[in-house]
């Protein structure tokens, strides 16, 4: 069994060196939540050091809100902004020597790329015409696979360890309760379940089944560090492999 053990980096957060130590890929911001082409590229460098799969982690244009506001945006106008964030990164890393692994859309474009068929399409297209060899991460069981899917890209099924669940599979927004879990051994049990069973508990009580192909530890969590020590240990302690 193995699964692949994802951050969100670039973003300023003090944890990032030590969070690569504990990961097998990394989505590094583009510039346009957070991070600038310095950032980027020295976070490209160290992920490279440590052997750490490349992706890029574009975003609507809204560095005032960290990208989490929801935006409504001409589909093709979203296919032009990522394959301009994707496009730079993937320079980075080819500078320094790498090949960028895959592509994560941050925060309100990915929610609502999950379950926007145009928007979704409009993502994976910008993907498949920067490199059709990319991978694509999206939320189990959304439209954003699907689109990828249809894109003729690699989908990755992602799941979150701190992020609550609705019973249609979706995440709870930020802005409600049960959004975020901030209890370590919850998000351990919750993680293995994830991976082991193929299942996670809902806010509301339900069973939702999903495929968890890549885990993601949030970099910017005031407990990021403490969570991603003791995920890392429980899933190695449980005998899965963390790689992409």
């Amino acid at each position: 069994m193995h699964v692949d053990l994802n951050a969100d980096l670039g973003e300023g957060a003090p944890d990032d060196a030590e969070l690569l130590t504990l990961v097998s890929s990394a989505n590094i911001a583009c510039g346009w939540h957070a991070g600038d082409a310095r950032l980027m590229q020295s976070t490209v460098v160290a992920a490279l050091a440590r052997g750490v799969a490349l992706g890029a982690h574009p975003s609507y244009p809204d560095r005032e809100h960290f990208g989490r506001r929801e935006m409504q945006l001409d589909p093709a106008d979203v296919r032009a902004d990522l394959i301009y964030q994707i496009g730079a990164l993937d320079a980075l890393v080819r500078a320094a020597g790498g090949r960028l692994h895959h592509v994560k859309p941050h925060g309100a474009l990915y929610n609502q790329a999950a379950r926007n068929p145009a928007l979704a399409d409009a993502v994976a297209t910008a993907v498949r015409a920067v490199d059709s060899g990319l991978a694509l991460y999206g939320l189990a069981g959304s439209e954003l696979l699907r689109a990828a899917e249809r894109a003729g890209l690699r989908a990755v099924a992602e799941v979150f360890a701190d992020r609550g669940y609705r019973a249609d599979g979706s995440l709870v927004p930020r802005s409600q309760p049960g959004a975020l879990v901030d209890d370590v051994d919850e998000a351990v049990a919750r993680t293995l379940r994830m991976v082991r069973d193929g299942v996670v508990i809902a806010v509301s009580g339900e069973t939702v089944p999903l495929q968890a192909q890549t885990l993601c530890l949030h970099g910017d969590g005031p407990h990021a560090l403490t969570f991603a020590h003791a995920i890392h240990k429980a899933l190695t302690d449980a005998g899965v492999e963390l790689r992409t």
